[in-house]
């Protein structure tokens, strides 16, 4: 009787998955150097450290989390410009890269943008970013805490600016009119403000820039 009642009594004991089975990698690599096609054509080239893509989480997304390195050619395999960040996100379904920490990037006009943030929406082909950015042309310096501008930086926004400006910036009341006059900046700025982020909705700042195509 003992025996039958002590096997009654015994329970099999399982442990739960390591990991969650939304929460795991498609695939994860390390020390890459690779190009990306578009249309079937190479315009890219993606050096990082780590390249990790995750279809399970919502929405889906490629995750650089060691920083990455991007440079954009023309047809001829000319390089174009190139982005660098500390940390970065590209939402594939979606078609927009959010990068985070010591954003910098260079044009093949020499145009300099650096940042602690920018998103670059390849659907609208822009560029934006709701903190504090720094762009430096030939001609100017600008800095302002909400940037917007087209991929090749030829027309943008800066509102909220300081920096230095050329005697034609200004308007013959004297207001800075760097890229567009302040009343079209804070109409743009309120309209950005009023749609709905794909990922999030950013706070209303004082005071426009994704990349080049």
């Amino acid at each position: 009787m003992l025996f039958f009642v002590s096997c009654e009594e015994q329970h099999e004991h399982t442990a739960p998955a390591i990991h969650a089975r939304d929460s795991v990698a498609v695939m994860t690599s390390y020390g890459v150097n690779t190009l990306i096609s578009d249309s079937g054509v190479a315009k890219y080239r993606i050096i990082t450290e780590e390249w990790e893509i995750n279809t399970n989480l919502h929405p889906s997304r490629w995750l650089f989390k060691k920083g990455v390195f991007l440079e954009q050619f023309d047809a001829k395999f000319h390089v174009q410009s190139y982005i660098q960040c500390d940390t970065a996100y590209y939402y594939d379904q979606i078609k927009l890269w959010e990068l985070r920490s010591r954003v910098r990037i260079l044009t093949k006009d020499g145009i300099r943008f650096s940042s602690q943030q920018l998103f670059w929406d390849e659907n609208k082909h822009e560029l934006y970013s709701y903190v504090f950015s720094k762009l430096i042309t030939k001609e100017r310096t600008l800095q302002g805490s909400f940037f917007r501008s087209d991929e090749k930086m030829t027309k943008y926004i800066v509102t909220n600016t300081r920096g230095s400006f050329e005697k034609n910036d200004f308007s013959n009341d004297g207001s800075a009119t760097p890229g567009a006059n302040t009343d079209s900046a804070r109409k743009a700025q309120d309209s950005i403000m009023k749609a709905q982020h794909p990922l999030a909705t950013p706070q209303r700042r004082n005071t426009s820039i994704p990349l080049m195509h």
